[in-house]
């Protein structure tokens, strides 16, 4: 190929397309103009996580509230002092944890094993500090009653969560789902405490902290199945 040719074909290459007609462009914005609304910004971090925390005590004092504080009426001082303070610290570190998974592009200080694995420890250490009672009178019945009521009380904080965060966005529905639950585990936990008064050592160690992993894991399947449901959503769609 000679020269000549070889400089023909690159310049038909590099050529710039013809330009739309202004008319065609200008329909085009009008079309567009009427569909495009503001969007408000979310608020700072720090807001969001006070308002996650404020929703995990609410939910924790408006639970014992109606089955009673008979927990934390029969604790000593240094030992509310303990649980509480434990339960404060971390569910701050849980509160930004879960803002974070909902704005895209965040840093993630804590992987989601991580945050689940600091949450299961520091509650066992702090249970194990306080509670020395090892009988196991009906270890299973009211074990598995304390872990359904945490539960039930973990609903309501998730879905307050979601409320406060449903204008960012999850890139990843499963990590936020998962890390979701763990904050709505501790509303769970925090009424536990506040209610139960069953101070027997492997009640509180192993009943009481299990709902921090199965509130996780209920999470993390709530936030797969709405994955797999807006992938087919999509799909159905593009067909």
């Amino acid at each position: 190929m000679r020269d000549a040719e070889i400089d023909a074909a690159l310049a038909e290459a590099v050529r710039v397309p013809r330009e739309l007609p202004p008319e065609l462009l200008e329909r085009i914005a009008d079309s567009i103009k009427p569909s495009l609304q503001p969007v408000r910004p979310l608020p700072a971090t720090s807001l969001l996580t006070a308002g996650l925390v404020v929703i995990v005590a609410a939910v924790a004092l408006l639970g014992a509230a109606r089955a009673g504080f008979q927990g934390v009426a029969a604790l000593g001082l240094p030992a509310r002092v303990l649980i509480f303070g434990s339960l404060t610290i971390l569910g701050w570190i849980t509160a930004g944890e879960a803002a974070q998974e909902w704005i895209p592009g965040s840093s993630r200080r804590i992987s989601q094993a991580g945050l689940c694995t600091i949450l299961s420890v520091a509650l066992l250490a702090v249970f194990g500090s306080v509670f020395h009672d090892y009988r196991t009178d009906h270890f299973a019945s009211a074990g598995l009653t304390c872990l359904f009521t945490g539960l039930v009380h973990a609903a309501p904080a998730a879905l307050l969560a979601f409320w406060l965060l449903r204008r960012g966005w999850a890139v990843n529905p499963v990590s936020a789902g998962f890390v979701t639950g763990l904050l709505a585990a501790l509303a769970g936990v925090s009424m536990l405490e506040l209610h139960c008064s069953n101070f027997q050592a492997l009640h509180v160690l192993v009943w009481h902290t299990l709902v921090v992993p199965v509130s996780g894991a209920i999470g993390a399947i709530l936030g797969w199945a709405v994955s797999k449901h807006a992938s087919r959503t999509t799909r159905s769609a593009a067909a």
